[in-house]
């Protein structure tokens, strides 16, 4: 290899690390602090905090990488400037990322992609240089041997200009230590891979641009004076910098009273590595709508993170906790919910899981077979040990019985599996049948490149939307009369008290009774009688299939119970309970199976207090917020039209004369 000068350019609290690319496609790795090169011919691994001059620097540099360890790679995604079309962001993946669509498939050559997670995350700087933002080196592949003589046959035009390259004397790379700014200028060296920091040091402050701290701090100041009842917390490290961050707004802190029972912890955003590290605290409306209760800005994925968050948010509602709690699977978040809400039950989304089973499991061998069989075990299971042959069937078959993520789910099924999670109340939250999902509240104003000041601009343009919606919902479902598709006196019976959606979703299972037959007695215990309804269930193919289901019946409780748990997952009764009310000559639904949370004057007549359910005498904290929550919904319905504006305002205006009224007679 020819002689080469090099020139390092160095930065105030860090080194440069370059990385000279040799005639075999291997790197000479080269430290800059002693000024020479020590021959090791070791490729320096991508990391957080990597910078390049360009992102052609970049985009080479992963190239070498991915040879060296034997991979392809692709562009996954870029993103560009809408005036000047200049790039400002990128994601480099293996060329196994993700899968084929159906149509796309050439069933004459062999399916390459297995879902592979391997990828970096880049962005253009304001120091125009790009830093590598996210980083995941793990494949779900086998990988190959230095795949540069595999590389496909190249057309004229591309191998002259291989060769050109190849006659260059240099091409090096360089990698510079990333700075992190924070909104007063001041930084601080972010060790790179290869130094050994622990976890927390990373976990620390917020990764805030310039700028970002103020633009925090004059939007919680904003909305303090503009909007009554906003609450906030910020929490700083010793050195006085940003850690995390709380607010809820004064309708999400009203929401809570009314729809905190089932709560989903959205960390999305934080998880995936998005720009910002946004998390939210979401509920389910009397529509079954997503609602808004809190939103946050943590540092990290730390226990002490997520017990700050929580317990900030248990401040804003005076100390009331979920009945249950729903997350992504995570160790750090089981631990600090243990510890924030000792009382509240504590359970995985089954779609967040499902959604990493590509990701996860792509890369065995008889996938779709492995897949299939998951499915079945997840999805069509009634009863434990049912549950417990199926997954057994799949790892005797399949040999994945060592497999880590299967061996972990399997752990902690009590926690997911349809099966073991029926006792607990979800409130439509569940997901549990096939297809279901997860919407992020914040879904369409938010990407992975979304940068802070952006989405403190959107944040409000969300809310406004989806309370627009909710207010549209609710004067639909006073206005109107939905139609019914049969004479069952159960379906008549909820479409005067249930919002429309509810209802329509309950109207869905009273439809379907007729999909049931031959329901019989099967034992009784005393007061309590077990049915066995059969089902012509919709299976793969559009064939019919009949399945049994177990319904425990009480007449003098008034209690009815389905080996389905469809109440408890989604908070109305099933088309096998049905059938068996209507069996025993029952009319209507008993009162313990019509849940407030889904009647259409539900907001109107509840009075969600969090202390002794009555407004105190002489609490005014009480009063006050009683008093917001009952004009909120005015405020929300008045900005549907002008005429609804009109009708509000005449009604508060109207409403305040009053209250001076009764000043006058006191004096």
């Amino acid at each position: 290899m020819e002689e080469t000068a090099f020139c390092c350019e160095q930065l105030p609290e860090g080194e440069c690390i370059e990385a000279q690319k040799e005639e075999d496609g291997s790197l000479v790795e080269l430290d800059c602090r002693n000024g020479f090169s020590e021959g090791r011919k070791e490729f320096v691994t991508p990391a957080v905090g990597m910078e390049f001059e360009s992102y052609d620097d970049a985009y080479n540099y992963y190239i070498c990488y991915a040879k060296e360890v034997g991979f392809r790679v692709r562009v996954k995604n870029s993103w560009f400037k809408r005036n000047s079309r200049e790039k400002y962001g990128a994601v480099l993946c293996c060329s196994s990322q993700g899968f084929k669509r159906i149509k796309d498939v050439n069933h004459m050559r062999k399916e390459t992609r297995t879902g592979c997670p391997a990828m970096i995350r880049m962005r253009l700087m304001d120091s125009q240089r790009w830093r590598i933002l996210e980083v995941t080196l793990e494949h779900n592949h086998m990988l190959g041997s230095k795949i540069h003589k595999s590389v496909k046959k190249m057309g004229t035009g591309t191998k002259k200009k291989s060769l050109l390259s190849s006659n260059a004397e240099v091409h090096t790379v360089k990698l510079y230590r990333a700075l992190v700014i924070d909104a007063g200028g001041n930084s601080s060296a972010i060790s790179n891979a290869r130094e050994d920091r622990t976890l927390s040091e990373f976990c620390n402050r917020l990764n805030l641009k310039r700028g970002d701290t103020q633009a925090i701090y004059n939007y919680l100041c904003r909305m303090q004076l503009t909007n009554p009842n906003f609450f906030y917390l910020m929490d700083f490290n010793d050195e006085g910098h940003l850690r995390n961050a709380f607010w809820a707004d004064s309708r999400s802190r009203a929401a809570c009273g009314y729809f905190g029972d089932v709560i989903y912890f959205d960390n999305t955003y934080l998880s995936s590595k998005y720009e910002i590290p946004l998390v939210a605290f979401v509920g389910i409306n009397h529509h079954g709508q997503s609602v808004l209760l809190g939103c946050g800005l943590l540092a990290g994925e730390t226990i002490e993170s997520y017990v700050w968050l929580f317990r900030a948010w248990i401040t804003s509602l005076s100390g009331c906790s979920p009945q249950t709690i729903i997350t992504d699977k995570c160790k750090v978040l089981q631990s600090a919910i243990a510890e924030v809400f000792p009382q509240s039950l504590h359970r995985f989304g089954l779609p967040l899981i499902m959604k990493k089973v590509p990701e996860k499991l792509g890369g065995l061998r008889n996938y779709d077979m492995i897949r299939k069989e998951l499915i079945k075990a997840i999805y069509e299971t009634l009863k434990m040990n049912e549950f417990e042959s199926a997954w057994a069937f799949m790892v005797q078959r399949f040999g994945v019985g060592d497999h880590e993520w299967l061996c972990s789910l399997y752990e902690d099924r009590n926690c997911w599996a349809p099966v073991y999670v029926k006792d607990t109340f979800f409130a439509g939250m569940s997901a549990t049948r096939p297809g279901e999902s997860f919407t992020p509240f914040f879904d369409r104003f938010v990407h992975k490149q979304t940068p802070l000041k952006e989405f403190l601009d959107k944040y409000e343009l969300a809310l406004h939307k989806k309370h627009k919606e909710e207010a549209l919902a609710d004067i639909e479902s006073r206005s109107s009369t939905p139609l019914l598709k049969t004479r069952c006196s159960f379906e008549l019976q909820l479409s005067r008290m249930y919002t429309r959606q509810m209802f329509l979703k309950f109207q869905f299972e009273v439809e379907e009774m007729y999909s049931c037959f031959g329901t019989t007695q099967l034992h009784v215990d005393g007061p309590v009688i077990i049915f066995l309804v059969k089902e012509r269930v919709l299976c793969e193919g559009n064939r019919r299939e009949i399945r049994d289901f177990e319904v425990l019946y009480s007449r003098t409780a008034g209690e009815v119970r389905c080996i389905c748990s469809c109440f408890n997952f989604y908070g109305y009764l099933c088309r096998h309970a049905l059938c068996v009310l209507n069996f025993n000559g029952v009319e209507e639904i008993p009162s313990r199976y019509i849940l407030s949370r889904w009647k259409k004057d539900y907001k109107r007549l509840h009075i969600p207090d969090h202390n002794t359910g009555v407004p105190d005498d002489i609490d005014h904290s009480q009063w006050s917020n009683q008093l917001f929550r009952s004009a909120l919904q005015v405020v929300e319905e008045g900005t549907v039209s002008v005429d609804h504006y009109n009708v509000a305002l005449h009604a508060i205006e109207e409403s305040l004369n009053k209250v001076h009224d009764v000043e006058y007679r006191q004096i």
